[in-house]
């Protein structure tokens, strides 16, 4: 009984093939918009996690200065070379400790030049950083302890000024001062903000202070938490022993900053997650849209076929066979609708993923998410002009031309 019904369905789909397309074209274009959305919202997600994990791995950043707003700290003293050895030292469960100065200057090779940004640090750099050396070195001891010219230097700074030559034991001019370069880093590409890690050239601590910034600063102190340890023990650690190493009584207020790599991870994908939710729910809108189409089209269909109700009621037909006849139909072109959306919208989320340049993931519960919806879609708005036919009166039903 139910086959027959959906054989009847169908065949009447088809007799207005143009009208039975123009009716579930809301239905295809809400259900590609909201698996697309979804879809590429969760390579983003994707995309930020693996952005803030390539930026190193139970990381605490410690900066002088209380933090305001989003990029902005208030004035305060820097750190010293005491201060990191008090982290060092004092702090246990670390993995690395670097502290960082940097400056801007001009690499010059030749007739080749550009614009980077110098950074002075040790090799607990490289670890905390999460930086693999692809060809080189990193410092040796007695580099890091005369403050020696040489350099490890990223992927772009290779490309910009070495093109495709090995670039390990050349000199490179940064500013006035020529520096060699002993190591190469793998590439990593552009952060979460959006600028390029792999511009990046570093050299020991106390060449940068010597030769570039002129004082023993230090603008940052960057740690790695062993694995296995939570950093929010070691956070509260480090903000007891700066606040004891800065002298601030109990009302005094840091001035200092110490944040968790995790929080700004979480904070960032709870804001791509939520954006895409919202993206999501207004992508559905469209579902309710081609749901009233199909409400309209078929209550056209119901007056146009009224006569031939009329009959299927005279000749034995129930109220009931007649109401799902309709429904079924109704249900049909809505799942068709469905099927042809989740098509384009795979179509559209992979083309648009090469395009943006972010994973691809393929979530199998929003595709069946969204099938179901577009179906219940035809459910729902189908109902009402289902029932409207099966409560035809015969007589007048016949009367009908």
């Amino acid at each position: 009984m139910l086959f027959n019904t959906i054989l009847l369905a169908i065949r009447d789909i088809k007799r207005n093939v143009m009208r039975s397309v123009l009716t579930i074209l809301g239905i295809i274009i809400g259900v590609a918009a909201v698996i697309t959305l979804v879809t590429i919202g969760n390579g983003a997600t994707a995309q930020v996690t693996d952005q803030i994990a390539s930026m190193g791995t139970n990381v605490l950043m410690i900066t002088p200065g209380k933090r305001q707003g989003p990029g902005q700290s208030s004035s305060a003293p820097p750190f010293d070379a005491k201060d990191v050895a008090a982290v060092s030292g004092e702090i246990s469960s670390l993995a690395g400790v670097a502290p960082v100065c940097s400056q801007n200057a001009t690499a010059v090779l030749g007739n080749q030049n550009w614009s980077t940004s110098v950074t002075g640090s040790l090799n607990d750099f490289f670890i905390v950083r999460n930086w693999t050396i692809q060809s080189g070195r990193d410092f040796e001891a007695s580099e890091i302890r005369t403050g020696q010219a040489v350099c490890v230097i990223g992927q772009t700074i290779r490309e910009k000024l070495f093109g495709t030559q090995d670039p390990l034991g050349s000199n490179i001019r940064l500013g006035n001062v020529s520096c060699r370069v002993v190591g190469l880093l793998q590439s990593k590409g552009q952060s979460t903000m959006g600028t390029d890690q792999d511009d990046i050239i570093v050299l020991p601590l106390r060449a940068v202070q010597r030769r570039f910034t002129g004082n023993r600063d230090v603008s940052l102190i960057q740690v790695s938490v062993q694995n296995g340890i939570a950093t929010e023990k070691v956070k509260s650690d480090i903000e007891s022993l700066m606040r004891k190493r800065r002298h601030l009584s109990q009302n005094e207020e840091d001035n200092f900053n110490v944040m968790d790599m995790k929080e700004l991870a979480a904070m960032l994908t709870g804001t791509t997650q939520m954006m895409t939710a919202m993206l999501g729910a207004v992508a559905a809108v469209s579902l309710l849209v081609g749901g009233i189409g199909i409400m309209n089209i078929m209550l056209v269909s119901v007056t146009e076929r009224t006569r031939e109700i009329g009959i299927r009621l005279a000749i034995g037909a129930f109220e009931q066979e007649v109401l799902m006849q309709f429904l079924i139909e109704a249900v049909v072109l809505s799942s068709f609708g469905g099927i042809f959306g989740i098509i384009l919208a795979l179509a559209g989320s992979y083309g648009l993923s090469f395009v943006l340049q972010i994973p691809f993931l393929f979530d199998i519960s929003i595709v069946i998410i969204a099938f179901l919806f577009s179906a219940m879609v035809g459910v729902v708005f189908g109902y009402f002009p289902a029932l409207k036919a099966a409560r035809l009166d015969p007589i007048e039903a016949l009367r009908h031309e």
